[in-house]
């Protein structure tokens, strides 16, 4: 798969948030990635389905949105008549991790499950050849602009062998602490789909930003340079 740059919207000017989500979009972003945090799952509080709802006439890109809440499963519904185009969840916070994904994909939209630093590749087992995608946080979740967690390098190499292993197109995404320095090694290592914050809001230029991003992740994968859709 041709790597996907995804920023997130949690680092951009929320005074100017459609506008911010217009102009990566312009710079060559694939798709908007969209942190949902409650102050409770984890610690910060940020957007809610009326956010997306505003944002999404904003953008033609797909919207992954990333729900950091517990529980969980009543604002599914909300997040995709919202507009989003993928949801992903959190082992931690679904006790019952396989009626959560039924309800995405009921709502038809795709499906993806998170995995926190700590937590370990095989709560993968029992879900994964149902799902769109796989993001491992490569920082606790919670705030923008963290450093990279190194060990979970070894994760992204063990869920990149056990989504090969199930012969489908399932996403492999990092979140946390995304930049040229290293995007490489992530890339290197089976990660396809990059969210990045800072590393994009916080440049003077997002089309070079963008870019610096996309050649680190094909060198690091031995890739071309195309864009892609969810």
């Amino acid at each position: 798969m041709m790597p996907v740059i995804a920023p997130s919207i949690l680092s951009a000017d929320f005074a100017r948030l459609g506008a911010e989500i217009a102009a990566v979009e312009a710079a060559g972003a694939d798709w908007i990635h969209f942190d949902v945090m409650d102050n409770h799952f984890v610690p910060n509080l940020t957007f809610g389905p009326m956010v997306l709802k505003a944002v999404r006439p904003h953008t033609a890109l797909p919207i992954d949105v990333h729900l950091m809440v517990q529980p969980v499963d009543a604002l599914i519904e909300g997040f995709a008549a919202a507009g989003a185009d993928l949801i992903s969840v959190h082992v931690e916070a679904c006790p019952h991790l396989d009626r959560s994904l039924q309800l995405i994909r009921a709502n038809g939209k795709q499906t993806g499950v998170v995995l926190n630093p700590s937590t370990p590749a095989a709560a993968l087992d029992c879900v994964l050849p149902g799902v769109d995608l796989v993001l491992l946080m490569t920082v606790n979740p919670g705030f923008a602009g963290q450093s990279f967690i190194r060990p979970v390098l070894e994760k992204i190499k063990t869920v990149r062998r056990m989504i090969d292993a199930t012969g489908k197109p399932i996403r492999l995404q990092i979140d946390g602490g995304v930049t040229p320095a290293t995007i490489g090694e992530a890339a290197a290592a089976g990660a396809d789909t990059f969210v990045a914050g800072s590393a994009i809001f916080g440049a003077k230029d997002y089309g070079e930003a963008i870019a610096a991003l996309r050649r680190g992740a094909a060198l690091g994968a031995g890739a071309g340079d195309l864009r892609v859709a969810v």
